[in-house]
Order: structure tokens, then sequence, then C-alpha cells
């Protein structure tokens, strides 16, 4: 659960910088919308995107987002 919230809130960042580059790039600021895709803002949301999601593929995580432990 905390994952797929977690996921849902990164996909709405990425979704509210998406609209501020098609804004910038509407207005014809096409030196700052570069700037904002290759060092800014876009840039920090895909990477947490990636993080989040490579997180959740290095191991067998639970609902609370720690590893699953079997018994001893």
């Amino acid at each position: 659960m905390k994952y797929e919230r977690q996921l849902q809130e990164a996909m709405e960042r990425l979704d509210q910088s998406l609209k501020k580059l098609h804004t910038l790039i509407k207005r014809g600021e096409n030196k700052t919308a570069i700037r904002f895709m290759e060092e800014g803002e876009l840039k920090e949301r895909y990477e947490e995107l990636q993080n989040i999601i490579s997180i959740s593929n290095s191991g067998n995580y639970g609902a609370r987002g720690v590893q699953n432990t079997r018994p001893l």
C-alpha cells in the first residue's frame, strides 16, 4: 500500500513538472525548458520515480516497505 501511494504521488509530481515544461515551451522559453529538463525539476522527478521503481525491484518488500522476513 505504501509503495502504491509513493508511486502515485511521484507520478502526480511528474505530471505537474510536465505541465510546467509545456508552459515553458508554449511561451517560447526554449533555453529555460532545456535547462528545466536537463538540470532542473523535471530531471529530479524522473530520478525520484526511477528510485522508487528500483527499490521495489531490489528485494521482496512487504506492505510497510520493509523486507519480508521468514520464520527462523
